[in-house]
């Protein structure tokens, strides 16, 4: 290898972990010393799978993209929209489907996850193709076959109750469409909330006119040709012109398998986010770091950041030493938050709960030692990022506990302390600036900062800094 030219680095995967790890290694400038390609099966660039339902609701692509195909050669990076079929690690090579061998010093993989498909009978016809109606739910090619069979009045059956099958369900039910969801847990979101808190969920849902059933399991899908119905093992039978497929995910390894990587749940990597092989690195929800797949954005971020450090030279000696869980979001347009641990140790623990059922409003806090160390809250979310703050900090928690869930709003204090965008760690002021120096529109504000481009659940706050910080900006001192 020329010793003057730049590393070869190639990333195979273009979701948001990849689409984060190119901005953080453009703000290190790695350009002067990496010439990097990007492999994604996906012809239309890096797009927000988390805000996959406005495309069901009639957005547009463009609406949750991130990057489309121009952005990587306006930056100087290799854009192939090809599907890699093996690595070679002893030649630092990789193939894609066409057959074409591309080198590499260094490879990251960020091959993200796969849908896990129930084990139904029916699922496909003769030749392996889909039965009509039956739409696994994780990308935008799924969400164009999913609105071909939006027509209201339809039955509509989603298989799990996860954030991606619950936004898909308020969307089809916004649409006209009658719809059951099914979960095979006791309770909604069950990965991030505990019992009472599912429960809180799926009555608010249900309010909103969603049936949803736990505990349950579709084992057969009938019909001639298209599917007609969902029958569930205790030989209930659900009629469904329409039956989406949300049943979680599991880490995409099979690469890493082909190419001798050590996998276990996923790709394990170490604090350096090395794999098996030194010059190969695993990032997002492929990566398995200290017996863990973080399947949320946050983690996944931090690790972008940890790695554009490694490979760009800035701070070669970074490490990841994990993440600490926590989620806020939106889902399908309740206020869901959860940090930390979910669930108490045992007796030990103190359990502060706070339950408002006309309101639909659930809270809770676990201290131990007089010390947060998880919450969780549903309804409403306003108290998550200061009880973040505290928990991230150590904060000993006051004689009355409730004072954390009921402190006073003060928009002064709130404005310059609070983090609106916890997915790219972004505050007022940044977005105060940016608004100052022009951005007048979310979209325009999320190209500036990134705010909004992760889960989507500060777009309410970003719209409110728009409409009081634009006015301020536009009026004459």
């Amino acid at each position: 290898m020329n010793l003057s030219a730049p590393a070869r680095l190639a990333i195979v995967g273009n979701g948001m972990a990849t689409g984060r790890l190119l901005d953080e290694l453009l703000r290190r400038d790695a350009l002067r010393q990496l010439q990097i390609s990007v492999f994604g099966e996906e012809p239309q660039g890096c797009y927000n799978r988390i805000l996959l339902h406005r495309l069901l609701s009639g957005g547009t692509l463009e609406e949750i993209l991130l990057k489309p195909p121009a952005w990587y050669a306006e930056h100087g990076i290799a854009f192939h929209s090809a599907t890699v079929t093996q690595i070679d690690p002893r030649q630092r090579q990789l193939q894609t489907a066409d057959g074409q061998w591309h080198a590499f010093d260094q490879l990251v993989l960020a091959t993200g996850s796969v849908p896990v498909i129930p084990p139904l009978e029916g699922l496909r016809l003769a030749d392996g193709q889909w039965r009509p109606g039956v739409v696994p739910y994780r990308t935008a090619a799924d969400c164009e076959r999913l609105r071909q069979y939006l027509r209201a009045g339809r039955q509509a059956v989603v298989i799990g109750g996860g954030l991606l099958g619950l936004e898909a369900a308020k969307t089809l039910h916004d649409q006209g469409m009658h719809v059951t969801v099914l979960h095979a847990a006791e309770w909604l979101m069950n990965r991030q909330l505990d019992a009472p808190a599912g429960r809180f969920l799926q009555q608010t849902l249900e309010r909103m006119g969603l049936a949803i059933r736990t505990a349950v399991q579709a084992t057969r899908l009938l019909g001639e040709t298209a599917v007609e119905a969902v029958q569930l093992a205790e030989g209930t039978t659900l009629p469904a012109d329409l039956v989406v497929l949300a049943c979680g995910v599991s880490p995409r390894v099979e690469l890493a398998c082909q190419a001798g990587l050590e996998v276990r749940k996923g790709i394990v990597v170490d604090d350096q986010l090395r794999t098996s092989q030194p010059q190969i690195y695993a990032v997002g929800e492929c990566a398995e770091h200290r017996g863990v797949v973080y399947g949320i954005v946050a983690p996944l971020y931090e690790q972008c950041s940890v790695l554009a450090d490694i490979l760009s030279g800035v701070r070669p000696q970074a490490r990841y030493r994990g993440s600490l869980l926590y989620t806020r979001l939106k889902v399908a347009g309740v206020e869901v938050a959860s940090m930390g641990e979910i669930e108490s140790e045992g007796e030990q623990d103190e359990i502060v709960q706070v339950i408002e059922p006309q309101r639909g409003i659930y809270r809770k806090l676990i201290i131990r030692q007089e010390q947060l160390v998880g919450a969780v809250l549903v309804g409403d979310a306003t108290a998550a990022a200061s009880l973040l703050r505290r928990l991230q900090r150590g904060d000993l928690v006051p004689s009355n506990r409730l004072d954390w869930l009921a402190s006073p709003y003060r928009r002064d204090t709130q404005e310059q302390e609070d983090v609106v965008c916890h997915c790219h760690q972004i505050r007022p002021q940044q977005l105060i600036q940016a608004i100052q120096n022009g951005c007048r529109t979310l979209s325009e504000l999320g190209s500036r900062t990134g705010a909004g481009t992760g889960c989507g659940s500060c777009r309410g706050q970003l719209a409110r800094l728009l409409l009081q910080h634009s006015a301020a900006a536009a009026t004459p001192s």
